[in-house]
Order: C-alpha cells, then sequence, then structure tokens
C-alpha cells in the first residue's frame, strides 16, 4: 500500500484508498454517466460564446470609471479598437479569485485526494475545445529523460449566467452578455517537476487576437483589426481562443486550460477553513462615491475565507496605487497562502470538508478535454502537488502604460522564452551556465516540421538595426540577404521599403509548418532557437537584422541573461511574510 501524504490525518489516508479503489472502477467502465442519477444540473460557470453583441467595456471591474491598470491615467488613452464593439459600458466588479479556486482543486492532492471518491463530480465538470485558433504550436523538445514541461492556461470568466454568478458579480443589467477572460495566468510546471512559474497577465493588455472559429454553432470571428484588450479573447467562441492569444503572443506550446467563473469561490474558501493574509495598515475598500470591493481588515495578518476571501481577490481600491498590477499582487500573496494551506491544514483530512470543496470546484469548471474527468484532475494533481512552495515563482507580465491599457516590453518577451526553453524562474535550476556559444550549437527542435531544401527556402530579410539613439544601419537588409544567397538560400530577398527597431535578430515564421524552415535559416547564421519565434505579423519565414548585427557578415549571438526581469516582480510561494501596502486614502482608524 502506499503510503498516505506526510501530515495529513487518518481519515484522508482512508478516502485515498477508497479513491484508487474509485480510480481502478473508473479504468474498468469509463464513460460521461458515472455519477448517481440525482445529481443536480450545474446552474453556473458555462461562459457561453454565443453572445458577442456587446462591446469591450472601458470602465474597471469593482468600481467605477477609472481606467482598469492605472490609478491616475486618463480613461481616453491607447490604441484600443473595439471591432465588433457597441452598446453600453457595462459596470462590473473585477473579482481576481478565479485561480485561487482552481489552486483549490489542483493542489488538494497536497491535502488529500478523497474527492476522486465522489464519481458523480465528473458530471459536474464542463468542456470545451482547447484551441480555437488556426495557427499551433509545437510542442517543447523532451529533455534527456524524456520529460517535457506542462503548461495550463488559467482563465477567469466575468460570467454571470446564472443568479448565483449574477448575486456575486453583480451589474444586473449584464445578465447573460458575452463573458471577458478578466483572469489569465499561465502555470507551468517543469518538465523535471521540481519547479512551478505563474505569469500573469494584466486583463487590458493590447494583443492582436488571432482568427478563432465558435465550435457550437461555426460563427467565425476574424482576428482582430490592430490591438484590442486580451480580455476580449474569450467572447470570440470560447476559452480555445484565449488560449490560441496566448500561443500567438508568446510562442509558448498550452497543453489545456482550466476556466472557473464566480460561482463556488466563497463555498470553497469557507471549506478550506480560511487563508492568512496581511496588509501593512487598516484597510477600507470603499470611497465617497462607493467604490471599491468593500474589504475591511484591520492592519496584521488575518484568517479570511468566504466573501470576505472574495473582497481580498477583487479589491483594487485601496491597495498600493489602485492598479490592475497592485490587485494582481495581492491575488499572487493569496495564492501562495492558499498552497501553503492546502499542504499544512489539518482541518483538510475531513473527507466531508474534501468533499464539499470537490463539490464546488467542479461545478465551477470549464476544461479543455484532456482535463474532463476527475481522474485526470487528480492526476494532474500528482503532479503539481511535488512542487515544494520555496520552488514555486509567481509573476506578472513586464507591461508599459499605453494611454489607460498596458503593452508587453521586452522583459515580457525575456520572462516569455524562459518558460519556453524551461527555465526556472526562481534561479535554481541545476544547469550550467549558458553561453553564447552554446546557443549558438543549440539543433533544431525535434517536433519542428523538416525542413525544404536551402534553395527552395523564401527568406524576406528586414533591417531592424534601428534603435533609439541610433538610426538603421544602411544596407543591412540586401547585405544579409547576399550572404544568404552566398549560402545556398537563392529565394532570399531583401525588403528596402522600410526598417525596424529590434534589440536582437530574429527569425519569424507565420504557422508551425514553416518552422523548419526558419530554423534552417538560424541555423546557417548563428542565431540561436531562442530567437526563431512564430509570429502573425509575417506571412512568410522572415529575418530581421537585429541592433546586435549592425555590420559585418558574422553574427555573434549575445550571451543570454537567463535571470527573471526585475519588472516581472516575482514572489515566492514559501514567502510567508509578504504584506500588501494600504493606500492611505482607504485607511481607517
Amino acid at each position: 500500500m502506499k503510503r498516505g501524504v506526510p501530515g495529513v490525518g487518518r481519515a484522508t489516508e482512508v478516502t485515498q484508498r477508497a479513491a484508487r479503489k474509485t480510480l481502478r472502477d473508473d479504468r474498468r467502465d469509463p464513460g460521461p454517466d458515472d455519477g448517481p442519477s440525482g445529481v443536480p444540473d450545474d446552474d453556473g460557470g458555462n461562459a457561453a460564446a454565443g453572445d458577442d453583441s456587446g462591446g469591450a467595456p472601458t470602465s474597471d471591474g469593482d468600481d467605477g470609471d477609472i481606467p482598469a491598470s492605472g490609478g491616475d491615467v486618463p480613461a481616453s488613452g491607447g490604441d484600443v479598437p473595439t471591432p465588433g464593439g457597441g452598446g453600453g459600458r457595462r459596470p462590473r466588479r473585477r473579482m481576481l479569485k478565479w485561480v485561487a479556486a482552481v489552486l483549490a482543486l489542483l493542489l488538494l492532492g497536497a491535502g488529500g485526494a478523497g474527492y476522486v471518491y465522489y464519481r458523480h463530480l465528473n458530471g459536474n465538470i464542463k468542456q470545451n475545445p482547447l484551441n480555437l485558433g488556426d495557427n499551433k504550436v509545437a510542442k517543447p523538445t523532451p529533455n534527456a529523460a524524456g520529460q517535457t514541461p506542462l503548461n495550463i492556461l488559467l482563465i477567469g470568466s466575468d460570467a454571470r449566467d446564472s443568479k448565483e454568478n449574477q448575486d456575486l458579480g453583480g451589474a444586473r443589467e449584464t445578465f447573460g452578455s458575452t463573458p471577458l477572460a478578466d483572469v489569465q495566468m499561465l502555470l507551468h510546471l517543469s518538465a523535471d517537476r521540481t519547479n512551478m512559474s505563474v505569469i500573469s497577465m494584466p486583463r487590458d493588455t493590447l494583443v492582436r487576437i488571432p482568427k478563432c472559429t465558435d465550435p457550437e454553432d461555426g460563427t467565425v470571428y476574424e482576428a482582430s483589426i490592430g490591438r484590442t484588450m486580451t480580455n476580449q479573447s474569450l467572447g470570440h467562441g470560447g476559452p480555445g481562443c484565449t488560449v490560441a492569444t496566448w500561443q500567438e503572443l508568446t510562442g509558448i506550446h498550452i497543453d489545456h486550460f482550466i476556466m472557473v467563473d464566480f460561482a463556488g469561490v466563497v463555498s470553497m474558501a469557507d471549506a478550506v477553513g480560511g487563508v492568512p493574509v496581511c496588509v501593512d495598515a487598516n484597510i477600507l475598500s470603499r470611497d465617497s462615491q462607493g467604490h471599491g470591493s468593500g474589504l475591511k481588515l484591520p492592519e496584521g495578518t488575518h484568517p479570511i475565507k468566504g466573501e470576505q476571501a472574495l473582497q481580498w481577490l477583487r479589491t483594487r481600491y485601496g491597495f498600493e496605487d489602485g492598479s490592475d498590477l497592485a490587485r494582481a499582487k495581492a491575488q499572487h500573496m493569496y495564492m501562495n497562502s492558499l498552497a501553503r494551506e492546502l499542504r499544512e491544514n489539518a482541518d483538510l483530512s475531513n473527507p466531508n470538508k474534501l468533499r464539499r470543496l470537490a463539490e464546488e470546484a467542479t461545478r465551477a469548471l470549464t476544461v479543455d478535454p484532456g482535463l474532463d474527468t476527475v481522474k485526470k484532475l487528480y492526476d494532474l494533481s500528482n503532479e503539481l502537488r511535488g512542487v515544494d512552495p520555496e520552488r514555486i515563482t509567481m509573476t506578472t507580465m513586464p507591461n508599459r502604460y499605453v494611454g489607460a491599457r498596458v503593452e508587453p516590453t521586452e522583459d515580457a518577451e525575456q520572462l516569455f522564452r524562459l518558460v519556453r526553453e524551461d527555465i526556472a524562474l526562481d534561479g535554481k535550476d541545476e544547469k550550467p551556465a549558458r553561453t553564447a556559444e552554446a546557443a549558438k550549437e543549440k539543433r533544431p527542435a525535434v517536433t519542428a516540421e523538416p525542413a525544404a531544401p536551402d534553395d527552395r527556402i523564401a527568406v524576406q530579410v528586414v533591417n531592424g538595426t534601428r534603435t533609439d539613439t541610433l538610426g538603421a544601419a544602411s544596407g543591412r537588409a540586401s547585405a544579409v540577404a547576399g550572404l544568404l544567397q552566398e549560402k545556398g538560400f537563392t529565394g532570399a530577398t531583401a525588403d528596402t521599403a522600410g526598417s525596424l527597431s529590434e534589440q536582437l535578430t530574429l527569425v519569424r515564421y507565420p504557422s508551425a509548418d514553416l518552422k523548419g524552415d526558419a530554423l534552417r535559416v538560424a541555423e546557417s547564421l548563428g542565431v540561436p532557437e531562442s530567437s526563431v519565434r512564430q509570429s502573425t505579423d509575417v506571412s512568410g519565414v522572415t529575418l530581421v537584422v537585429g541592433a546586435d548585427w549592425r555590420e559585418g557578415t558574422a553574427y555573434e549571438a549575445p550571451e543570454q541573461d537567463d535571470t527573471t526581469p526585475e519588472s516581472a516582480k516575482a514572489l515566492n510561494g514559501a514567502d510567508d511574510s509578504a504584506c500588501m501596502e494600504v493606500n492611505p486614502a482607504y485607511t481607517w482608524s
């Protein structure tokens, strides 16, 4: 018999044995109708994708009319086209709490796996296709042990498609309207399963949403014209379009998504027994106009649960500068604390509490087909529970303001690269230091399509040497195109119509079938694989000669920095001393 999880009570060990028996039964008798006939229908959390009538709201969630990601940024700024817009503004309460619900389920294995005993939970779980876009991102190359990383996109929907969701989310006039993906976090589990990294993307990040097709009715949502807020991706057919948007932006292959909504969070927080959080002063999140979550806490560390936990996770007014970024920081603290509680709290050895937590969690979930049973979620929890809190790193995508919105910075690309290359964000990987020479020797991933013969590969060369202080180096596109032709790439041509500004030399390709060609071009020039990226901005293999190659015919790849950018605001999962800074305007005595 396998030993129970250390620190977990005898009751949990008993339920684990029952769970294993249930899993054996599931293997003998799989199917969607495992549960008893009396299972109640789920009335919440299904983020419908059919209604696209509403425009992109511009007001923030728990408040009134100030911008989503900045306290004093004027609401009128930003290149924010809203295709398919129209309709009125939708005051919404932004509840950054869904991921806490997800981790409560996924990390439950660390506190006991008794919830899998209740086979009818399978019927609670809703599913949608994983990727609604046309482009695919190749899976990462396995490591020497044959292991590959696991990337899971956690999505929080603001859908108000049930009375419970509506009561928790407010804004009754928005009942049944197009949902928004107001929480988006990528969870990366390393190939060797020793560490976990999480990247949050602010909901008002400006991105290009790719073409997506609704799996329910076949509606085609064309790619966005210009950039628009990333939270609108959910309304373009469902969570699979949010997955497609992330893959287009980051180049990271996403294996699964888990989407949760307003429903169930209060009861799940109660089932956990409370999550300790800290504020550095008394806080009341409410201003004279009624904006705010209503959170009221005295200075210090306090366990929160129920509606108070929900208030913490949606609080923007009162934390630091009142931005969405401060709210994300508060959520990171909550999630880390929740993970610790799930591992240490003896109350979770109570089978009845486990059952209640599992019931609420599964009713709030929408997942891809790869996670559509309790057994699959249980297997996932087994993978996640092996990661020590000291090896969990929470980050926010580095960004800068564009009017009232934000856009990814160069540091964001570095963060994405670290995840693509499975480099731990806590810097504790036991790996030899990377060098430019080692990067040049890196060979194409085995998952790429085979490259065409060199003389059959069409390559467009663009001058990207312009910087903030230097103009474009004259003739670089033509010079490098000539170099490629000498190497046998007779289809290389120079784009002399304009210039770009890129710090590093890059090779871009539009779709997975051209990745092999792009890798071959990069290899011929000594450009590292990390600089080969999929992009919808190009129509074929495109070499952008960056500011790191302003002269000469031999490219010298710069030594890569594998540290997590400071602008990512990393928070370690074991840090129980973190405390939210309270804005003096929202304190009380």
